[in-house]
């Protein structure tokens, strides 16, 4: 059986799926952060800082990515590192700009779980397919992929367990069950649709 082609994905390609990544990975923070939700990664410790901080979520989550690059740069090479630092970025920045775009007057706590989960899974499946993480957990659950077969989502899963475990002192019985369906949910998208080996595009 002859080995199928690996198709490059072009740069206008890489580009949009950037773009669109970041804004529903903004979308998603911003629909948690107003049901008072937290979501797993670098980004539920972002959220849970700025629920004990008080800070914004844009400044707490560029700080607290900034160690992870250098894993990046070590293991996954300098395009994927780069591909990492411009997504936080545009995180950060749609993250601070999304709040004066839209605003919600009802937002049910189920509802946003569910809707923030599906929107932030699909966010990160399309970072992913492009080799682009936006940082922390994202790049360690990548490179574990990669080098030992090792489901990125599973991996996250993991580290979002303990995460939610640390915010029990912190949100409700009620929101902390939600959070971890929604921290659920985003990895399953991930896990489900990003196996090795299922797709093929590269950049």
């Amino acid at each position: 059986m002859d080995t199928p082609r690996v198709e490059k994905h072009e740069v206008y390609e890489d580009a949009l799926a950037l773009g669109l990544g970041a804004l529903f990975v903004a979308t998603g923070m911003l629909i948690y952060s107003k049901a008072f939700l937290l979501v797993g990664s670098t980004a539920g410790l972002a959220l849970l800082l700025q629920y004990v901080t008080g800070a914004p979520f844009w400044l707490v989550f560029s700080l607290v990515n900034i160690p992870f690059y250098a894993l990046a740069i070590l293991r996954m090479g300098w395009g994927f590192a780069l591909r990492t630092l411009l997504a936080v970025s545009m995180v950060s920045a749609l993250s601070r700009l999304a709040p004066g775009w839209v605003d919600f007057s009802k937002l049910d706590p189920t509802f946003a779980a569910v809707l923030g989960g599906g929107i932030l899974g699909v966010g990160l499946l399309m970072l992913f397919r492009h080799r682009t993480g936006v940082g922390g957990v994202n790049i360690l659950a990548l490179y574990l992929q990669e080098r030992v077969a090792l489901r990125a989502g599973y991996v996250q899963l993991a580290v979002d367990l303990a995460l939610l475990a640390a915010a029990f002192f912190v949100l409700t019985p009620q929101h902390l069950l939600l959070s971890v369906v929604g921290a659920g949910l985003v990895n399953a998208i991930v896990a489900i649709n990003h196996k090795p080996g299922r797709y093929l595009g590269v950049t």
